[in-house]
């Protein structure tokens, strides 16, 4: 299982889409939508736990015809679920009956993948969000979509795979009023921005070298969890304030170059001017979540003692998305080994092939996790257990 966000017109995520996500064999087996329902719910509110899967937000979950009829829905708790109703439903007088006993129970309906169609208007008076696929509707129909608040004017409007920044400001305009997709994976150059750290690390670490005496050791197992802070220790070590020669490897190399003292004045520079705000959080999140994937593949390999290497591939592999700038450049920016530098931007790089893995499962793209998985020789059946791990993990820092 897998889920991607929702996020409002402020940015801020709203809720997940739960997905059926049990390893590669899913794509050609061609499993049906009840079994993979069924598998959803049974992991997310009985083995994971539905607060922890959908960071206590409300969590989309796709239903077919028959589960509806059946009422399977009431099994979740109406305050954390939104029911999602497939596009190749039918509106007949069992399915809208069945509609109609949901919403009185107090359940959320979404319509999945709408296309203005006559038929499907029956619909209408029943659902709180429909939601327009960018990938196979054109402009005038993502437009004409808001014809239907004539019928229920409560209707809330979510566009879904939108992939780019033009296709986002798109919506924004049109008003839609939620947004999910791939959007924030292809950054549009326009100025370089700073990274936020992650609120709770930030405060960790304030406390943490205010001590009369503390670990490096502990310092650096905090600074590895942050993007924002490891890349602003990088970009100090490699400018003109200081000089090195050689390169450094690791965080625990450029605290120990910078010394206690250096280390901590650079700190509260960061951290204090970070904790202003936060706007990138889910991006974070998104970082966090693939430098554990990495690190676990890894670990599956026969690259083992590439393990540090993989985390920090992950960890930076939305960086270019933060700071609006090709990963190409920012690494250029990092005093850090080639080892990192190639499993960011170098293709035939087993790190390389590590994160296209992560990226991989994440969207369900299940012929190149197949592709990626053989490539290292690593089993792709584990890639559900880690994927969960390294949310529970990155959402445990938060």
């Amino acid at each position: 299982m897998a889920r991607q966000p929702i996020f409002d017109r402020n940015k801020e995520v709203i809720a997940y889409e739960l997905l059926y996500r049990n390893g590669c064999e899913n794509f050609y087996n061609g499993v049906n939508g009840d079994e993979a329902t069924l598998s959803v719910i049974t992991n997310s509110f009985y083995n994971f736990g539905i607060k922890n899967i959908a960071d206590n937000k409300k969590a989309f979950i796709n239903f077919t015809e028959e589960l509806l009829i059946k009422e399977i829905p009431t099994l979740l708790p109406c305050e954390h679920a939104v029911v999602e109703i497939l596009e190749d439903i039918e509106p007949t007088d069992e399915v809208l009956f069945a509609c109609k006993k949901l919403k009185d129970k107090g359940y959320t309906l979404a319509l999945d993948d709408f296309i203005y169609d006559e038929q499907y208007i029956k619909f209408i008076e029943f659902v709180d969000i429909i939601k327009v696929d960018f990938r196979i509707t054109k402009g005038y129909e993502r437009k004409k979509i808001f014809e239907l608040l004539k019928i229920n004017n409560n209707i809330k409007f979510l566009a879904e795979k939108v992939e780019n920044k033009n296709e986002y400001s798109e919506a924004l305009e049109l008003g839609y009023t939620y947004f999910q997709g791939y959007f924030f994976s292809e950054p549009i150059i326009l100025s370089r921005k700073s990274i936020p750290a992650i609120e709770s690390t930030a405060l960790k670490i304030l406390k943490l070298i205010n001590k009369e005496e503390f670990n490096f050791s502990d310092l650096e197992k905090l600074i590895m969890r942050d993007l924002g802070i490891s890349y602003k220790i990088m970009k100090l070590i490699n400018s003109s304030i200081y000089y090195i020669r050689s390169k450094v490897s690791s965080i625990r190399q450029a605290i120990t170059f910078l010394g206690e003292k250096e280390i901590i004045k650079w700190l509260y520079v960061i951290l204090l001017n970070d904790l202003k705000g936060n706007c990138a959080s889910e991006l974070l999140k998104v970082s966090l979540q693939r430098a554990k994937v990495c690190e676990f593949i890894c670990n599956m390999s026969k690259y083992k003692e590439r393990i540090f290497s993989a985390y920090m591939t992950g960890l930076f592999s939305v960086a270019d998305v933060i700071l609006n700038c090709p990963i190409n450049i920012i690494v250029n920016d990092l005093c850090i080994v080639d080892e990192i530098k190639n499993g960011l931007i170098k293709e035939d790089d087993p790190l390389n092939k590590m994160l296209k893995l992560a990226i991989s499962y994440e969207k369900g793209q299940w012929e190149n996790v197949m592709h990626y998985a053989k490539e290292i020789d690593i089993d792709a059946s584990k890639m559900s257990e880690i994927y969960i791990e390294a949310v529970k993990w990155a959402d445990n820092i938060y």
